[in-house]
């Protein structure tokens, strides 16, 4: 985002000059992209209607970012955006117009908030009560049994899409809203203007698409600050979503988590620390890191000192449950994948020295067929991720024999674990060898097919 540039020395008690923004109003790109005029004429071809909603949306989704970031992080709030105070810029930034309504958020509010949108999209009603207390939304005396018995009724109908509310952000507080007025909640000014801004930004991208959905927009952040936050705040929201009062670790919530958060943009930092494997490269369909690759890209990281934590906390026979389960399949298969990177880069050291390790990253990506699919080049230079380093990681080590020690007393799981393993290596050993193969292959015999030619075309 972007902000207009104050010039002081133009500047007087009762004039303010600031530099002009040159951008597009969010009223403009919606005209362009339904192909209507002023004089309600169309004057867009198909190519200018589709660039059009293309950055409106583009407009909406960095501004539902920004709200977020300025509700979150700095508690200080731009509580007008509507079309006339918006600008979409030739860059692709969104620039702010008319810092005249403002709003300042308190810690514990800011908290409060980033904890209702986790509640609501866990359909977890009876700790969104809890965080509207927290709001100072509720006030004190007010039957919290009734109210969550009402929000459970008013919301029990909305649907989920893939884990997420498949409905309107305006509804859903349309829905509070009734419930809020019915027992006389209070509605702080901060708490106004915060759903003001970001309904208006839903109004915007449901004008250009009506299947956007703030809540699917907004989570990525949402998990972004909850997986790489280290407070206090921060972890408790974390550990209420995902471990129940047993500590017992909620394996589907991770998932969704995971799936939906773990959108490249989310999480970008993480993976720009250090290069990307040649399998974990981002899903040009989905644009998502796979799960287990995620984890193990956070759980080594300073980034990870949050997930770390609640591994340790987390009881460690739910943990090997979890991933033996039936809903564990995909998480597996990805774990299968890793196990088979780290075998390659063992044995490529075994059987092929000298061979550089660009120069196996380029077979790697020319077998695999995600790759193949993807239009990846299978000669580009990637550097395979260090496996090893997870390996020698203390404290990976710590957190590994802490769920196998907690969950040791169930003999029958750990049967059922210790199978899953075995089957596991069994597949990766083959993939490896596979791949390895290739690898010498390429590595050793093309260059001798190789050689006629060049001598060839030398003479």
């Amino acid at each position: 985002m972007c902000v207009p540039r104050v010039f002081h020395h133009l500047s007087r008690k009762r004039v303010l000059t600031m530099e002009w923004m040159v951008g597009e109003s969010p009223t403009d790109l919606l005209s362009a992209s339904t192909g209507t005029s002023v004089r309600n004429v169309s004057e867009y071809t198909e190519k200018q209607k589709v660039d059009a909603k293309r950055r409106l949306l583009d407009m909406v989704s960095k501004g539902v970012e920004a709200t977020l970031v300025q509700l979150l992080e700095t508690g200080l709030l731009h509580a007008d955006p509507h079309p006339g105070n918006l600008r979409y810029t030739s860059s692709g930034q969104l620039g702010f117009l008319d810092f005249g309504l403002l709003c300042q958020m308190e810690k514990k509010h800011q908290f409060a908030m980033l904890a209702s949108i986790v509640h609501i999209v866990n359909g977890d009603w009876a700790s969104l009560v809890q965080s509207l207390i927290d709001m100072d939304v509720v006030r004190p005396g007010t039957n919290i049994r009734v109210v969550t018995l009402e929000l459970e009724q008013a919301l029990g109908e909305v649907e989920f899409k893939e884990g997420i509310p498949d409905v309107k952000f305006s509804r859903v507080l349309g829905k509070i809203w009734s419930v809020a007025l019915k027992y006389n909640f209070r509605m702080p000014p901060y708490y106004t203007l915060v759903l003001r801004s970001l309904a208006s930004f839903e109004g915007l991208a449901i004008a250009a698409d009506r299947n956007f959905k703030t809540f699917e927009a907004a989570y990525p952040y949402v998990v972004r600050k909850l997986l790489t936050e280290n407070s206090p705040e921060t972890r408790n929201i974390l550990h209420s979503v995902l471990l129940n009062r047993k500590k017992e670790f909620q394996w589907q919530r991770l998932s969704l988590f995971l799936r939906v958060g773990a959108t490249r943009k989310a999480l970008q930092h993480v993976a720009s620390n250090s290069e990307m494997s040649p399998d974990n490269s981002p899903n040009k369909t989905t644009d998502t890191f796979d799960v287990a690759y995620l984890v193990l890209r956070l759980l080594p990281s300073k980034d990870g000192v949050v997930l770390r934590r609640l591994l340790m906390t987390a009881n460690g026979a739910s943990l090997i449950k979890a991933v033996v389960s039936k809903e564990g399949k995909l998480f597996r298969e990805q774990l299968c994948k890793i196990i088979t990177d780290a075998m390659c880069q063992w044995m490529i050291k075994l059987f092929g020295q000298g061979i550089t390790a660009a120069h196996f990253s380029r077979v790697a990506l020319a077998n695999v067929p995600s790759n193949r699919e993807s239009g990846l080049s299978p000669r580009s230079s990637v550097p395979p991720y260090d496996y090893n380093s997870l390996f020698r990681d203390r404290r990976l080590r710590l957190i590994f024999s802490h769920i196998l020690k907690s969950a040791s007393s169930d003999k029958i799981l750990m049967l059922r674990f210790c199978l899953a393993s075995m089957v596991i290596m069994i597949k990766a050993s083959a993939m490896a060898c596979h791949r390895v193969i290739m690898f010498l292959s390429e590595a050793y015999l093309v260059p001798l097919f190789d050689a006629p030619k060049r001598y060839a075309v030398s003479t």
